[in-house]
């Protein structure tokens, strides 16, 4: 075994979702770092041909509709043609779409959380895993849920924490169904993170402190905290664990 965390990434493809966002972006950064090539996935092309720019010339911009599922297969081709065998999906992007209660939530603001959320990681691991699995190699998926797959969530955010148990639940069964092709799938477990989706623009002050002062380590996570955690369980560090989740919430969640 090494020291380094980047045991085992040097020159592997990672496809990673949401790669445009903060967690994605910071992600992407690490793997980057760790020597790997990044297919920086997401909704804008041109917003993912700058940031692959940004990263450096061995990393590729892929925007696309992660909804229009049937496009999936052809996009983890092309990643394949282009980067070469992909070695690690890491489904970062997400959605939430908050009301003030819940009979506010509509069957659309249901399906294009649970379409983003749910969906799309389970058709997009599929894809990877059928190549992999065609090509009689190894591989790692990553997914991210949230602290809320086991709290649930509260107000406007159960659909959204709904989804997030429903990863949790399918990375477990994705594990146990890939294994003997010596694919390990696993989890990342964020919670209370300072990015745009946590809404604090929604917030006064005092449920913003009242909110950290719930947190044992007293701050709200940043997006590069969750770096580590995924870079660990795509690296050979972690080539012994599969169907885990990982919580990075700063003491929020404990189990």
């Amino acid at each position: 075994m090494s020291d380094n965390l980047s045991f085992g990434l040097e020159g592997k493809t990672v496809l990673l979702t949401g790669a445009t966002g903060a967690i994605g972006g910071a992600v992407a950064k690490g793997f980057s770092e760790a020597g790997s090539k990044v297919a920086v996935v997401d909704i804008d092309q041109a917003q993912c041909d700058e940031f692959a720019q940004e990263l450096g010339p061995q990393h590729a911009g892929f925007g696309v509709d992660l909804t229009d599922t049937a496009r999936l297969p052809s996009l983890v081709k092309k990643i394949d043609s282009t980067l070469g065998k992909i070695d690690v999906l890491v489904n970062i992007a997400g959605v939430i779409k908050r009301a003030d209660d819940l009979f506010q939530v509509s069957e659309s603001d249901f399906d294009f959380q649970m379409d983003i959320n749910v969906k799309v990681p389970f058709f997009l691991s599929q894809a990877v895993a059928k190549l992999m699995v065609d090509d009689g190699r190894s591989g790692v998926i990553i997914n991210y849920s949230s602290q809320g797959w086991m709290s649930g969530g509260f107000g406007g955010s159960v659909v959204y924490n709904a989804g997030k148990g429903a990863i949790t639940t399918m990375t477990r069964g994705l594990a146990r169904s890939w294994a003997d092709h010596g694919i390990r799938v696993n989890s990342v477990a964020p919670g209370l993170v300072e990015t745009p989706m946590l809404g604090l623009d929604r917030m006064s002050g005092g449920q913003i402190e009242n909110m950290v002062g719930g947190i044992p380590l007293k701050r709200l996570a940043q997006p590069g905290d969750h770096t580590g955690a995924t870079l660990f369980l795509a690296s050979d560090h972690a080539a012994y664990m599969t169907g885990a989740t990982i919580n990075v919430s700063g003491g929020f969640l404990m189990y």
